[in-house]
């Protein structure tokens, strides 16, 4: 099948994502042995990335995403939930409207997104992008976390 090409093929379903961002299409090959799956996304102009190096580098949502699966992706049910944190983690970084971000603010952006997501995920991506040294770092984020789901809540009511 790696030989299929999109011309040689047909749709015969697509689905818009819910937020929008999305277009999932079922493809059949024109011979009716194959079906697939493709993937339409808009396509965001050029950022650049600037690590602690300095170094630069485009930014990558692939690379993204497999950042946020592999660091904790266990505390989601599926991947669509990851997809999910992905989507408005570069959202955010997009809306910055700069041509340039510092690596830093990714992972601020990741954590942002995952204090409102999920708390395992949270601290343990913390644990890692905080650099934590002691059980002392942990129980400092653990507060810092209870005390922003409790403010969240009182902004609620």
């Amino acid at each position: 099948m790696s030989h299929l090409k999109i011309g040689e093929s047909k749709v015969i379903e697509s689905r818009e994502s819910q937020d929008g961002t999305m277009i999932r299409r079922r493809r059949v090959s024109l011979d009716g042995k194959h079906r697939f799956t493709t993937y339409e996304r808009i396509e965001r102009p050029g950022m650049l990335v600037r690590k602690r190096s300095g170094a630069r580098e485009a930014f990558d949502r692939d690379k993204l995403m497999r950042a946020v699966r592999n660091s904790v992706g266990k505390y989601f049910n599926s991947d669509l939930d990851v997809q999910t944190v992905v989507d408005s983690v570069e959202e955010r970084i997009y809306d910055v409207g700069k041509d340039e971000v510092p690596s830093s603010l990714i992972g601020e952006t990741i954590l942002e997104v995952l204090a409102d997501t999920n708390e395992m995920a949270y601290v343990r991506f913390a644990s890692v992008f905080k650099e934590f040294k002691s059980l002392d770092d942990l129980e400092r984020s653990i507060k810092e976390q209870r005390e922003r789901m409790k403010n969240k809540a009182a902004k609620k009511e």
